[in-house]
């Protein structure tokens, strides 16, 4: 199992995780011609994707949905709530409910109810023979809950959105601060930091860090707060980027 970001941050974010037998896109909030370019760059087609799972409704992981159904009719793997809100904006799109399991060919998936101001918010574990792969992005906090079920897998792709000084002392008006700062907003490096402080194990090979925001964190900041709190091969670690294909890594 391998995993690519597409892109991450604030204006669109898009993934794709795959292996010999299956493909599959997590979210979709980029422009059509981005995704058919990033994806030809990995030798794959959207023709070629057995679903796109969506994690929530926000503008930023969505935006391109309607464009690339049109055009490709792919499969949408959405739960009730999603489905519901999708629907009046997508027409006549193919797509199978999710609640806490989902099989797509040879990859099992666990989902994650996270914490975000959207309707609804889901983190997932990917699973492929033996190899599992933590994915969680827009989230305010984990839930303890999860802590134990998320501990020890192979690689984590894991929000680290902002800096807690860069924010308080950046351009944002006060009600967004307190919105991203919030049980519902975002992951500080701080945050991310300690949960990963508490669940990398022995089978931890690889971690990803996701969705900076552009003004409010710097690459820099998110591994000098995350070896404050752990001790691990900073050459294993990635730093995804908007609008830039990060490198393929297997899990």
């Amino acid at each position: 199992m391998k995993i690519c970001v597409l892109s991450s941050g604030s204006k669109g974010n898009s993934s794709v995780i795959f292996n010999e037998k299956t493909k599959i896109l997590i979210d979709d909030g980029l422009n059509l011609p981005y995704i058919e370019d990033s994806l030809k760059e990995l030798n794959i087609s959207i023709k070629d994707l057995d679903g796109i799972l969506i994690t929530h409704e926000h503008d930023d992981h969505i935006k391109g949905l309607k464009k690339l159904i049109s055009k490709y009719d792919p499969l949408l793997y959405v739960d009730s709530k999603l489905y519901e809100i999708l629907s009046h904006s997508l027409k006549d799109f193919r797509y199978v409910l999710y609640d806490e399991n989902i099989v797509i060919n040879d990859i099992k998936i666990d989902v994650l109810k996270m914490s975000h101001d959207s309707v609804i918010c889901n983190g997932f574990i990917f699973k492929d023979k033996r190899k599992e792969l933590v994915y969680i992005t827009d989230t305010g906090y984990i839930n303890r809950k999860h802590l134990e079920t998320i501990s020890n897998k192979d690689m984590y792709v894991i929000e680290s959105n902002h800096d807690i000084e860069m924010l308080e002392n950046g351009p944002y008006p006060y009600f967004l601060k307190q919105r991203v700062i919030s049980d519902r907003g975002h992951l500080s490096n701080m945050q991310t930091s300690k949960y990963l402080k508490k669940v990398i194990g022995p089978k931890t090979k690889n971690i990803m860090f996701i969705h900076l925001s552009e003004k409010n964190n710097k690459p820099e900041l998110v591994i000098e707060t995350f070896n404050k709190y752990n001790e691990f091969n900073n050459e294993n670690i990635t730093i995804s980027k908007q609008n830039e294909v990060s490198k393929v890594i297997e899990v």
